[in-house]
Order: structure tokens, then C-alpha cells, then sequence
């Protein structure tokens, strides 16, 4: 569905990113993970289109899309800050976008993802009367009535904690599967990409350094840096999430 072919970026002599090339399948959730200075959040804009690359090229179900503009490659993103409009209520946010285009959406699309996401009860409130969670749902549900052909999400859970952070992971999961919706994710969290994606991409130094299922990547990392840079990150979590995968750590 989305295919990116030798992908490189540079701004002067400086390279960011260096000949990446994947497959993204429609419908699959796929984390970008690596460390601070990596890459990954130039890769992602350059996904969305609001960062043009030096060399390479971008497809969208075969059709090359790698000069097309942000406006008409029909993506979407929810920025880390979840850039609600305070003055508005969520449901006032979470229509925002239909003002223009009022056709994508009909009143049953946007009930039917109201409830999906649970937000009835919070439909009036304004945005300082929300929790983290909450305005991260009605941050979601902004960008999906906009029927997007592929949701970004940036670091989409570095606010939230504990339970809060498992459920909007469960709603992640869950609008990718009734949507059939291809997401891509930039985290720094290692336990957050293992957990919630189909496939993880990790990159080092603007290269990749591996791409595959979370449970290739717990079984046969691909090189030193992919396996110190998990056991290095998940700290004393790593245990839980070696176990999850069948793999006993000391």
C-alpha cells in the first residue's frame, strides 16, 4: 500500500536520513523507534508530505506520490501536543474539519466514531475540562472523520501513563481494525512500539537498523545496536516484555 524506495534526505552536507526503503500493508500498524536524533520524525513528516526528500520516492498503491502536496495525499496526523482548538467544545473540535468538506462524513460516521472512541459523555465539555486521555480521543476522532488513507500519530502516548496509556493503545488497535487503517507511529518507547504495531522500524543514524514483527525483533535482533538499544530502554520493564514474546531475559 505504501512503499518507500531509497529515501534519503539531507539539509546541506548534513544527512538525516539514508536510503530507506519499506512496505507498509494496508491496514497494518507500524511503530518508527529510535533514538533521540535518529530520523524518525523527518521520516515521518516526509510521509505526510510537508518535507520534500533529496533522492528517492514515495508510493501510494503503485502511484508515485513523492512531489505530490500534504493537501492531496489524503494522510492525516495527531500531533503529540494534540493542537485541539480551546476555545471550541470536543465536539466542536472533533467537526472542525467538516466545515470545508462537509460530504466526507455524514452525522451516523461521526456518532459511530464517538462511540467507538467513548467520548458521549464529553461531547459539550470544553478542551481544559478534558484529561490527557481523553483529549487524546477527541484528538483521534478529529482526524478520523476526516477519513484519512493513513493515520500518523506523533509520540501519540509520551503524555499519558498507566491506565490511561494501555486504553488508548486498545483504541489505537482497535480504529486501525474497524477501519482497516494504516497507522504509523514515531515513539521513543520501545515497550509502547513492541506492544502496540504489526511491525517495528528502528532506525539508527538515519539508517535502518531493522524492520520486522515485534517478535523478530525480540528473538533475532538484527545487529548489537537493535538489541542494546531494547534492553537498554525498557529497563527494569524488559522482563515483562521479553516474557510477552516467549523470550526469558536475566
Amino acid at each position: 500500500m505504501l512503499e518507500l524506495k531509497n529515501i534519503t534526505k539531507k539539509y546541506g552536507d548534513l544527512s538525516i536520513l539514508n536510503d530507506i526503503s519499506l512496505q507498509i500493508e494496508k491496514g497494518e500498524i507500524v511503530s518508527i523507534l529510535g533514538p533521540s536524533g535518529s530520523g524518525k520524525t523527518t521520516l515521518l513528516n516526509i510521509i505526510l508530505g510537508i518535507t520534500d526528500v533529496t533522492d528517492g520516492r514515495i508510493l501510494y498503491d503503485g502511484e508515485d506520490i513523492t512531489n505530490v502536496p500534504l493537501e492531496k495525499r489524503g494522510f492525516n496526523i495527531v500531533f503529540q501536543d494534540y493542537a485541539l482548538f480551546p476555545n471550541l467544545t470536543a465536539y466542536g473540535n472533533i467537526v472542525y474539519g467538516l466545515r470545508n468538506k462537509p460530504d466526507i462524513s455524514t452525522k451516523k460516521d461521526v456518532d459511530d466514531l464517538v462511540k467507538l472512541l467513548g467520548l458521549e459523555e464529553h461531547l459539550e465539555k470544553k478542551i481544559d475540562q478534558l484529561s490527557g486521555g481523553q483529549k487524546q480521543r477527541v484528538a483521534l476522532a478529529r482526524t478520523m472523520v476526516m477519513k484519512p488513507k493513513i493515520l500518523l500519530l506523533d509520540e501519540p502516548l509520551s503524555a499519558l501513563d498507566g491506565v490511561i496509556k494501555e486504553s488508548i493503545k486498545d483504541k489505537i488497535k482497535e480504529i486501525a481494525r474497524e477501519y482497516s487503517l494504516t497507522t504509523i507511529i514515531v515513539t521513543h518507547d520501545p515497550e509502547e512500539a513492541l506492544t502496540l504495531s504489526d511491525k517495528v522500524l528502528i532506525i539508527d543514524g538515519g539508517r535502518i537498523a531493522q524492520y520486522g514483527t515485534p517478535g523478530e525483533i525480540v528473538h533475532t535482533p538484527a545487529n548489537n545496536f537493535v538489541e542494546n538499544f531494547i534492553l537498554n530502554q525498557l529497563e527494569i520493564k524488559r522482563s515483562n516484555i521479553f516474557d510477552l514474546f516467549g523470550r526469558k531475559v536475566s
